[in-house]
């Protein structure tokens, strides 16, 4: 019995995922380049000593990449996480973390054995309780700090190669606000010199699969810091949406009555300072979002400019995106056409799938529609409406992968923009996560969409629509085959009945019944279809 309470609370006070993590924060882990921290439950490296997992280096893919990114060598996230550290835990059979202290998601138990699939819900069919809790959530995550991880506040020269480590604790919501950021920021070049065509987690294949691994660490720690392991992310159902239906101090923050750019005093989220906002200020001094306090969160929605994004999106626009049978396309960034990522995503328009980067479609669309700390991508994270905005993004991937069913294969092994090959690390998470592991049906990831499950019709015609798709490719083909076995048949037909009228058979009133009834029950139905 002891040793079962031991090991629950083992499991309750695991580690959870995120960014540097505090234990490889030093010189001694930066100088040998060696993340790998012993597991409590038996105070070995990664756990070894149980079977969990061991120390190893870090295979780094080789695939070519794309024109976007025309430098090497210059950039901390390159080739993640080589730059900080070249050996880390890896671990064995449903076991994760960055000591492989925790389960893989979908999973838990004392060893991980045991599958798991929690539903994530419209925040708008979530009873006032649960509402209430949800809110409460993200206040605490706001005002508690990260157990486990710090942030980096200056890069690895910055550092003098690892022999002066910069870091700094931050509380568990500003964590991944710090993380959009730095996934997402420009590279430093040297003077004033910045390159700005660089995102680890935008305008590229790997945009579904980071945001997808960014809610589910997420919704963990969340789980981790509450105690409710039964805790998922709400969604907004935004389609045809005529304003923001969850801006007003029940839900996100209403408007304030007298400076429309920021959130009624009522609201909770009113008092939340934002960071990371300041990226020129950033790129100016040479240095990274340090994670200081840079005024309240500004959200203006509706006023933002409609020749850009002159509506939210619609449910046609949702359904024409799910169409496309391509995940990705051409150069595989924001100029790719009959992509559904980039589609999806906002770059292209929503009904006829052609680049567009003048406008904002879908995904996109959201964030300008906003108006405010939503609409800069490095930022974005700070307006908490990013995190249901995102779980209904991905309820749309998820869609996608139900219908067209695609291979690991169809996920692009080389030439996307840096950081999104398939094997690539997405950067900046430690444990490491690959962009193509997350590629895959959100079950086998432990969650699924309510408004999913309900309809057995839609999962039915999302079943039936990529086999309807091929019919109508060779449909010409189909009906020319049609009409020949017609013909064929007809002149077959007429030859039997010749043969048999030069034969004189038996007359017609004593044929017997096309079926006798003994003859009936062993007929058996078939299906050419």
């Amino acid at each position: 019995m002891l040793l079962f309470a031991l090991g629950f609370l083992l499991l309750i006070l695991q580690p959870s995922t995120g960014q540097f993590p505090r234990v490889c924060a030093n010189v001694q882990s930066l100088l040998s380049k060696e993340c790998c921290p012993p597991w409590d439950g038996d105070g070995s490296p990664c756990g070894e000593l149980s079977s969990r997992g061991s120390c190893q280096n870090i295979l780094l893919s080789q695939a070519p990449l794309g024109p976007q990114f025309p430098f090497s060598g210059v950039d901390d996230r390159e080739d993640w996480p080589s730059v900080f550290y070249n050996r880390t835990c890896r671990c064995e059979g449903n076991f994760m973390g960055f000591n492989c202290g925790e389960c893989k998601f979908g999973f838990s138990g004392l060893n991980c054995t045991e599958r798991q699939v929690k539903t994530r819900r419209n925040i708008f069919q979530l009873t006032a309780s649960e509402k209430n809790k949800f809110l409460a959530y993200l206040n605490l995550a706001k005002s508690i700090p990260s157990q486990d991880y710090v942030i980096a506040t200056g890069t690895y020269a910055q550092m003098n190669n690892g022999s002066n480590p910069m870091f700094r604790d931050i509380n568990v919501y500003d964590l991944f606000v710090w993380m959009h950021y730095y996934a997402s920021r420009d590279t430093l070049l040297g003077g004033s010199n910045v390159w700005r065509d660089i995102d680890f987690a935008h305008e590229a294949p790997g945009f579904l699969p980071w945001h997808r691994v960014f809610l589910l660490m997420w919704e963990r720690q969340i789980q981790r810091i509450t105690g409710d392991e039964n805790f998922t992310i709400p969604y907004w159902d935004w389609r045809d949406a005529e304003d923001c239906e969850v801006c007003n101090d029940e839900y996100m923050g209403g408007r304030h009555p007298t400076n429309p750019n920021l959130l009624s005093p009522a609201s909770i989220f009113s008092s939340w300072q934002v960071i990371c906002t300041r990226s020129e200020e950033y790129n100016s001094q040479e240095a990274l979002c340090s994670a200081t306090s840079e005024g309240p969160i500004r959200r203006n929605p509706g006023n933002n400019d409609k020749s850009r994004t002159p509506r939210l999106p619609s449910s046609a626009d949702v359904e024409f995106c799910l169409s496309l049978t391509q995940y990705e396309s051409g150069p595989m960034d924001k100029r790719a056409n009959y992509s559904f990522r980039n589609t999806l995503e906002g770059f292209a328009d929503p009904q006829t799938a052609i680049s567009n980067p003048a406008q904002s479609g879908l995904h996109n669309a959201l964030h300008i529609y906003m108006n405010g700390s939503m609409s800069q991508v490095q930022g974005s994270a700070n307006d908490p409406i990013f995190v249901l905005h995102h779980a209904f993004v991905d309820s749309i991937f998820e869609r996608w992968l139900r219908r067209h069913r695609p291979m690991l294969e169809v996920y692009p092994a080389a030439n996307a923009p840096i950081g999104h090959n398939r094997e690539n690390y997405m950067v900046p998470f430690i444990p490491l996560y690959r962009n193509g592991e997350f590629f895959k049906p959100s079950r086998e990831l432990g969650y699924d969409y309510e408004y999913l499950q309900e309809p057995a019709l839609q999962s039915f015609q999302d079943f039936l629509t990529p086999y309807l798709q091929e019919a109508r490719q060779i449909w010409a083909w189909l009906v020319g085959a049609a009409v020949f076995g017609g013909i064929v048949t007809a002149v077959l037909t007429g030859l039997v009945r010749a043969c048999r009228k030069k034969k004189g058979g038996t007359s017609s009133e004593i044929q017997p019944l096309l079926i006798e009834s003994e003859d009936y029950n062993n007929i058996s139905y078939q299906s050419n279809f």
